[in-house]
Order: structure tokens, then C-alpha cells, then sequence
């Protein structure tokens, strides 16, 4: 999965080994190398966790302050990071960071032949030209077939002249000793009992007890490790349950690395050692870096901060001076949101007009036709007119005006005639209210017909004077009759 990353770290082993031609020393400066590539990431890693760790008080005084309210415990953290600048996922993504490298690097170690000397895989397959040259030879692993190019490694650096024919895919020797340890045997966890364990001389016995020594080294450093990491790092404060869990845990991957370091060979466990002693310097220098800089920004943002507090300080007090003597300021508020908004107003506005400009005519703004319906123009007929009828209600009204008397219909017209026998026939006086309502039945005589509907024009004293003047409109009271009935006769209808 990591190979096109752990084929480069293979050949970059391979080059100390060629430097060095000691497998051990090729190992040590590789992890040295390996320090130096993910420096920037652990750096990056080690400021993180160390700027979140100063925040441990204030944390601390939120959790007090609001209780189990942790709606508003992670609103406040969440504010109390942005002031101070504090991702606060900085610490475990450059932390993740290494870890591909890391796999890759192991199976650098773990696969020579394929990382290291670059020999295709279908040579070591079954069926391969390698592979059946360890059948040929009686080469069985000992150990497990994730590890087995280490053995086969060995076997091949042992019987290298059966082996010289694939020296043209790149096949050299090569020894995995560091002095006179083997670093491609597998330690013995029962070395002391071991049935192959020569306690005759010095070195039968002493190679193997270095081996069975380095799984517990490895162990050892990474114990050292976290103590160290505690003691330099104050460690951030946790549920009761979740604290013991978290220490269990740190007490466990010590023995786990044990374990491991006696399953796989001893080149693993070397490595592993010298890494784990090379991080705990590590540590030890970044805290040691990382404090006087952190003590820096501190400083530098707490000055920062008094300025800002001064300056908001000073507003207050300048607006509450402005408000005691009654001046008024307009507050221009410049922010991006209310420029955005006013942007966005803005353009919604000439949008609507645009719209309202090439919109297509709608019925409203049409040319008005009485009488159309709709879509059908002459509904109502051609010669259809709503105001027909209203100049004949407009000249009654006008007549009633004249005479200095609200307009009545035609029903009472006729009536009050009726009622009124001495009507002033040509000059004479009209009797009194009283007397005619008791008069019904005076016949009215033929010649004060249609003078209710006549106007007489100002100078005229009498009807018959006003006949003679040019100025007189006369009305004809049967055309006034006929047309006031025939529109009687349509509402009837």
C-alpha cells in the first residue's frame, strides 16, 4: 500500500549501507534522516499541543463557571481559541502527518530485497527464478512470511555464489551484523534456557544476550519517553474514568513493544530504539525552544491586548462626554457584512427595475374599452356606454338645485303637483304649504304644465317675457318624461 513511499526510504538505506557497509550503522544514520524529515511536522505538532496546554486554566475556570452546561462550555472554548489563536486541531494533524512515512519505513526494513536491492517481486513468487533456487537449495523459513526477506537475505549473503546469476536484477550481499550481532535473528525471549544458547565461551552467549536485551531497551526508551513527555508537558485535564483509561494505556504500549520486539527481528527492535532515544532529545529540545518563544507571543498578545482595552476604554468615555453635552454622532458603520448587504440591496433594486422595464404589457396597461370582457372586445356591444343614463340624473339634480330644493324622484314630482290646485299659472302666486296639502283634488290647469321644467333666465319676471329672450334653454318636459320612463322601463327589465 505504501510502496511508492517506502521504495525511496529502501534506496535511501541502501545508499548508508553502501556508505557505512555496516547494516547496523546504515540503520542509525537512517533513523537520524528520518528525524530530520519529519521535524517540520512534529514541530508544528509540539506547538500546537503546547499553546493548547497553556490554556489548561482558563479552561479549567469555564468548565467551573458553567457547569454541565456543555452547550455553552463549547461555545466558550470555541471563543476563548479564536482569541487566542489556537487551533485546536493543530497538534493531532501535523501529528498524523508522519505516520504513512512511518509504515513505509518499516517495510523498508522489513522487505531488503524488494525496497532495498529493488528485485522484482515475480522472481520471489512462486514459480520465480530466486524462488526456485531456494528450492533447489532447501532454504525453510523460520519465521513469519511477513519477515520473510530478512531470512531470505541472509540465506542469499551465506550462499551468494549459487546466487551470482541474478546479480544482473541488482542482487548483491548483504549482512545484517552490527559488530557481532546479527540483527537479522529473530531475539529469544527464553535465552537463558535456550537448548541453542552456548555458555561455553563469550561469544556463544553474549551476541544472543545483546539481542534478548534490545526488545527490552525499546521498551524501556519508550517508558522513558512518556515520562518525560508528562514532565515537560502538562497534560490536560480529564473525566476521572478516562484519565485512568489513558493511563493504562501509556503503561501498556511499553510492554506491547516488548512483545513485538521479541516476534520480529532485532533489525525492527534496533530501529525502533534508536528512534524512541532520538525522540525523547527531540522532546526535550522543542519544550525547551518552544517556551521562550510561547513566553514571547505571550507577552507580545497580552500587550496587545491592554492597548485594545485601553483604546475601547478611551471610546467609552469620549461617547459618554459627547452624550452628556447632546452631541450627536452618526455611526458609520463600514463593516463587510453592512457593505455586502447594501450590495446586495442595491443590486435586488436594479434588478426590479430592469424586470419592471422589459416586462410585457399586461392587462391593466392596455388602452380601457368599456365594452370589452376579457379577451372579447365588443362583449357588451359596440355603442355600449356605462354612462348613459347619467346625464339625465345630472340635469334633475341640476333643476332641484336651482329651485333651492334637494332632488326628488319622479314618484314625488308628481305627487306634490297633484297636490297643489292654485299653482301660479302666468304671474300668479302659488298658495301656501299648508293650504296646498289639503287640496287633493284641484285640477291643475293646462298651461302650468311643463313649467316646472322650464328655467327662466335672470331678467325674465315672467314666462312670457322669457319666451321672447334668445338666452332661454328650453327643455321639453315630454322628452324629459319619455326618457325618464324608458329608463325605468330598462331597470324593470
Amino acid at each position: 500500500m505504501f510502496d511508492f513511499i517506502a521504495r525511496p526510504l529502501g534506496q535511501l538505506l541502501m545508499l548508508f549501507y553502501e556508505l557505512t557497509g555496516n547494516y547496523g550503522l546504515a540503520l542509525l544514520l537512517f533513523a537520524v534522516a528520518v528525524k530530520v524529515v519529519l521535524l517540520p511536522f512534529q514541530m508544528k505538532s509540539k506547538k500546537g499541543t503546547m499553546r493548547q496546554t497553556r490554556l489548561q486554566p482558563k479552561v479549567q475556570e469555564l468548565q467551573k463557571k458553567h457547569g454541565p452546561n456543555r452547550a455553552k462550555f463549547n461555545e466558550e472554548m470555541q471563543k476563548l481559541y479564536k482569541e487566542e489563536g489556537v487551533n485546536p486541531a493543530s497538534g493531532c494533524l501535523w501529528g498524523f502527518l508522519p505516520l504513512p512515512i512511518m509504515f513505509a519505513l518499516f517495510q523498508a526494513i522489513r522487505r531488503p530485497l524488494t525496497m532495498m536491492l529493488n528485485i522484482p517481486r515475480e522472481l520471489l513468487e512462486e514459480g520465480g527464478a530466486i524462488y526456485r533456487r531456494f528450492q533447489e537449495l532447501n532454504f525453510e523459513s523460520g519465521v513469519q512470511a511477513f519477515f520473510v526477506e530478512i531470512e531470505q537475505m541472509e540465506f542469499i549473503s551465506a550462499n551468494f555464489s549459487h546466487f551470482q546469476e541474478f546479480m544482473e536484477y541488482g542482487l548483491q550481499q548483504i549482512t545484517f551484523y552490527l559488530g557481532m550481532l546479527n540483527l537479522g535473528q529473530q531475539p529469544l525471549w527464553n535465552f537463558f534456557w535456550h537448548e541453542n544458547t552456548d555458555w561455553s565461551h563469550t561469544s556463544g552467549w553474549l551476541p544472543g544476550l545483546v539481542l534478548f536485551l534490545i526488545p527490552l531497551l525499546s521498551g524501556g526508551t519508550q517508558f522513558i519517553q512518556q515520562a518525560v513527555i508528562r514532565k515537560v508537558t502538562p497534560q490536560m485535564p480529564t473525566q476521572e474514568g478516562a484519565g485512568k483509561s489513558m493511563q493504562t494505556v501509556m503503561l501498556l504500549m511499553p510492554l506491547f513493544s516488548v512483545y513485538i520486539g521479541f516476534t520480529l527481528p532485532a533489525a525492527l527492535a534496533f530501529y525502533w530504539t534508536v528512534g524512541t532515544v532520538l525522540q525523547i532529545f527531540q522532546e526535550l529540545w522543542l519544550n525547551k525552544r518552544y517556551t521562550k518563544i510561547l513566553d514571547i507571543e505571550d507577552e507580545e498578545r497580552n500587550r496587545l491586548r491592554k492597548i485594545k482595552e485601553a483604546q475601547i476604554e478611551a471610546k467609552r468615555l469620549e461617547t459618554e462626554r459627547k452624550k452628556s453635552e447632546g452631541i450627536v454622532e452618526k455611526n458609520p458603520n463600514k463593516s463587510k457584512r453592512k457593505k455586502q448587504m447594501g450590495e446586495k440591496q442595491e443590486k435586488l433594486e436594479k434588478t426590479a427595475e430592469w424586470e419592471k422595464k422589459h416586462a410585457p404589457p399586461s392587462e391593466a396597461d392596455e388602452e380601457y374599452e368599456p365594452s370589452r370582457v376579457g379577451k372579447r372586445h365588443y362583449a357588451r356591444g359596440r355603442a355600449y356606454d356605462p354612462d348613459r343614463y347619467l346625464g339625465v340624473e345630472g340635469a334633475r339634480g341640476d333643476e332641484s338645485s336651482s329651485e333651492g330644493t334637494e332632488p326628488e324622484d319622479e314618484d314625488d314630482n308628481s305627487e306634490l303637483e297633484t297636490a297643489n290646485p292654485e299653482l301660479e299659472v302666468e304671474g300668479e302666486a302659488l298658495p301656501d304649504e299648508g293650504e296646498a296639502e289639503s287640496l287633493d283634488e284641484v285640477e291643475i290647469p293646462d298651461e302650468a304644465e311643463g313649467l316646472d321644467e322650464a328655467e327662466i333666465p335672470d331678467g325674465a319676471e315672467s314666462p312670457d317675457e322669457a319666451e321672447s329672450l334668445d338666452e332661454v334653454e328650453e327643455e321639453a318636459p315630454p322628452t324629459v318624461r319619455f326618457d325618464t320612463m324608458r329608463f325605468e322601463e330598462d331597470k324593470k327589465d
